[in-house]
């Protein structure tokens, strides 16, 4: 394992044009425009519509294998938007794209509602689906129990945005105050063991363990292996049964766990939509590792709609770029898994609210369910939310 790592840092030293997709459509002029992202490792829809105003939807992959997956739901009386930035695999972070939806939808409409309860009701289905593949495939794929996804998702229902997160993505609402100016509000908490925060509530929760927290290599690490103390997966810091031996070092426990070490519970917050509230960033914490909160809201007030998700991928692989001292041209030509070097992948989604149409009654607006990056545009389950009264 360390040969390998050791080869894998030892590649990210070497030049990048060694690595270079050789190909002549890297015409990027330098300028912020959108249109010169073009990257065979972005995927992106520049504007759509919801029921509320409109999105815009990007990702880059910089993974070997695509670890985030993402979605936008769209219905008559709401809009729904999920991402899922998995790690150990793509299995985890998949499963809650092909999942979580239909169970919130499932609970909503034999409820009849909308509500922090369903949201958790439904993250719980979910994990409990997730823990119940692990063990039917862990005695023929055992790093099943190694896989886990963090888990962001929003909706907007009536005029009324829920949050529920999982880990450490992050949705960012943007507010006008006086004289036009943008003020960017961190909705959710991040569950990461580098907040010291998240730090004094694991050694609370876990006094007998005085390696609960560990910094390892810079980084402040659950049990010295993960960041992220909330997630949907990781089976083998949630239950025994699943833990692993000696020949899996990098999982390997010293000690069995008595308890889990993580957790499904979510965090998840709810505010009624006002007036000054202008649009919403969902993203994976690749974009918040180079850009700030107030950073990435004033990209989105002071550009155009069309295209603002690539536009805010762009600033952040422009930083990438930087930190790596290379250039955005060089960037954009180093391949998948190479590119994990300079920056993880990336999910965006902006979520525009357009007041005048919250609300409102026959708005001919698609029901449409798509998929981030894997590019799959289908009728959305959202359709059955307009039995709920």
């Amino acid at each position: 394992m360390f040969s390998w790592l050791a080869r894998a840092f030892s590649a990210c030293l070497r030049p990048v044009r060694q690595y270079a997709r050789m190909s002549k459509d890297d015409n990027d002029d330098g300028s912020d425009s959108p249109s010169t992202v073009d990257d065979a490792l972005v995927w992106f829809r520049d504007l759509e519509k919801h029921s509320g105003g409109e999105f815009s939807f990007a990702v880059v992959q910089a993974n070997e294998v695509l670890e985030d997956h993402s979605q936008v739901e769209t219905g008559s009386d709401g809009v729904f938007v999920g991402v899922y930035d998995g790690h150990g695999g793509p299995e985890a972070s998949r499963f809650i794209n092909d999942h979580l939806f239909r169970h919130l939808m499932r609970i909503a409409q034999e409820k009849g509602s909308m509500s922090e309860d369903i949201i958790k009701n439904a993250v719980s289905a979910t994990e409990d689906g997730f823990l119940t593949l692990v063990r039917r495939s862990y005695g023929i794929k055992p790093l099943i129990a190694a896989m886990g996804s963090c888990c962001l998702f929003g909706v907007i229902w009536k005029g009324t945005l829920y949050v529920a997160n999982l880990g450490d993505s992050r949705a960012v609402i943007g507010s006008v105050r006086r004289s036009n100016k943008i003020i960017a509000e961190q909705l959710n908490r991040e569950h990461n063991a580098s907040k010291e925060e998240v730090r004094r509530e694991l050694r609370a929760l876990h006094p007998e363990d005085s390696e609960i927290v560990v910094m390892k290599q810079g980084t402040w690490r659950i049990k010295g292996i993960i960041q992220v103390s909330r997630s949907i997966g990781d089976a083998y810091l949630k239950r025994p049964e699943f833990s692993f031996d000696p020949s899996f070092p990098r999982f390997h426990l010293p000690d069995p766990i008595r308890r889990p070490v993580l957790t499904a519970e979510p965090s998840i917050c709810s505010r009624v939509l006002q007036p000054n509230d202008k649009f919403i960033i969902f993203a994976s914490d690749g974009l918040w590792d180079h850009l700030t909160n107030q950073e990435a809201a004033e990209i989105v007030h002071n550009n155009p709609r069309t295209g603002i998700a690539r536009r805010l991928l762009k600033a952040a692989l422009n930083e990438a770029a930087r930190k790596g001292k290379r250039t955005y041209k060089e960037l954009q030509k180093v391949k998948k898994g190479m590119r994990r070097c300079f920056h993880d992948d990336i999910t965006v989604i902006v979520v525009f609210i357009d007041h005048e149409l919250l609300g409102k009654r026959n708005v001919p607006v698609p029901q449409v369910s798509i998929k981030g990056f894997i590019d799959t545009v289908g009728p959305s389950q959202f359709r059955s939310f307009q039995e709920m009264e």
